[in-house]
């Protein structure tokens, strides 16, 4: 074989071998093989770095950010704060976009199922993370509740909130109740029976059982294993714990027994400071609230007990993650991880701003026995540390927003309209099937 003719086979053999590797890697985009890699390490600090932190409250975060400073001399940070809905709303839109993202961004739990779905975030179990190394030490369901169904862990909680029940002492020993009589929602119902009362005689109550009756339901709906959805996806609105909890709250509205205040409205908190309602089921941080700007008068006179029918749930709690798009990684973990993983930095978040901790050392400190002055005396922590911890794992679903509404909807019927609590949650599940589609 002359040269000419090896050369034009050498040619040819290394001009189909390109080709090759081209539609190869040309076929592997196009049907996503190499789709499938790990996430983008964060690069090395080489200097300072500002970090930015997005959240909708920063009470518990100004003293731990100068904490943090201090043992992070090369980390600056700056907090952005939104009014809650805002915050939420805008980090979505920046997530989708995966521009113009913080460093940090908080996520209040009724969220963290949406974000879970939507993707943006990094996943705290890759390296150089590895959160997982903390799992034990973090409330159970708390930490189960930032996990996607591929197993990604999307944030880190960094407070939770055992739901609980406050009530006003005083008014339950007037009307011969003690804490140990009240074990069950038809315990309050009949207590309220005798508290609810028209004082000044215009025909209608001034002093109620509960603030608003939709409260009632709350305490039922975030008791399960599964919240609107089952682990299949199936939804699951038209359960046993729905159906009781619209059952109660519809009986207490029926007989005069709450007040139909929305919460946070200057109403609510008026009936909160005056003592007009005898109980108000809430997570764990309520009693900051009434010591230090609701009620701060009424010290000693409210008290905090379990809630009724043996029930353990969730009332709040927020997580920090990391977008994908961050420009400064490593130090956004560092700082969630001093915020989360700190005992003493949660312990002085409790004090601070009554955030409970999500760490479980934390529980071992001894503020968890310490006696609440605002709560009469009463060593309610350990109480809440035990329901913290019995609280189950709830399912999250990318629609898990969508079905909220629609039950809040098909609720508002009931307890409005008299609807039946059975047909009302049959046809929202109805609507949320044809919307989760």
């Amino acid at each position: 074989m002359n040269n000419k003719k090896c050369l034009s086979m050498f040619l040819a053999v290394m001009l189909l071998a390109g080709t090759l590797f081209l539609v190869s890697a040309e076929t592997q985009a196009f049907f996503g093989f190499g789709d499938d890699k790990e996430e983008e390490k964060p690069k090395e600090q080489s200097g300072p770095v500002t970090i930015e932190v997005a959240t909708w409250a920063d009470e518990a975060m100004l003293k731990m950010v100068d904490d943090f400073e201090k043992e992070h001399p090369n980390i600056n940070v700056e907090i952005a704060k939104t009014a809650f809905a805002d915050h939420h709303k805008t980090l979505l839109t920046k997530i989708a976009a995966g521009a113009d993202v913080p460093d940090v961004a908080f996520i209040e739990i009724s969220y963290i199922g949406n974000f879970a779905a939507k993707g943006g975030f990094i996943d705290l179990t890759q390296d150089p993370y590895k959160a997982q190394q903390y799992e034990e030490d973090i409330v159970g369901y708390a930490y189960a509740h930032a996990k996607t169904k591929s197993g990604k862990l999307i944030a880190l909680p960094t407070d939770i909130a055992p739901a609980t029940v406050f009530y006003r002492k005083d008014h339950l020993n007037k009307i011969g109740y003690e804490k140990d009589d009240m074990k069950t929602m038809q315990d309050w119902i009949e207590a309220g029976k005798k508290f609810a009362k028209d004082t000044d005689g215009d025909g209608a109550n001034d002093r109620w059982l509960i603030a608003d009756a939709s409260n009632i339901y709350n305490m039922y709906a975030r008791s399960g294993e599964n919240r609107y959805f089952n682990e299949e996806g199936e939804c699951i609105v038209d359960s046993e714990r729905f159906v009781e909890g619209f059952r109660m709250a519809q009986k207490v509205r029926e007989l005069g027994l709450d007040a139909g205040m929305a919460p946070w409205s200057n109403e609510w908190t008026a009936a909160l400071k005056n003592g007009s309602v005898l109980m108000e089921p809430s997570g764990a941080w309520l009693g900051g609230h009434l010591k230090s700007w609701i009620a701060p008068e009424a010290k000693g006179k409210w008290r905090a007990t379990e809630l009724p029918n043996g029930m353990y749930a969730k009332n709040g709690g927020s997580y920090a993650g990391i977008p994908e798009a961050a420009d400064h990684k490593r130090a956004a973990w560092e700082f969630i991880e001093y915020y989360s993983t700190n005992k003493d930095i949660q312990v002085q978040n409790f004090k601070e701003a009554d955030t409970f901790p999500s760490w479980k050392p934390a529980f071992n400190d001894p503020i968890m026995d310490e006696p609440i002055e605002y709560l009469g005396g009463q060593k309610a922590r350990q109480m809440w540390v035990d329901a913290a911890q019995k609280v189950p794992n709830v399912v999250t679903n990318p629609n898990d927003m969508v079905a909220e509404e629609i039950v809040a909807s098909a609720l508002s019927d009931v307890l409005e309209n008299g609807e039946d609590p059975k047909k009302a949650l049959k046809e929202a599940k109805k609507l949320i099937e044809r919307r989760a589609r």
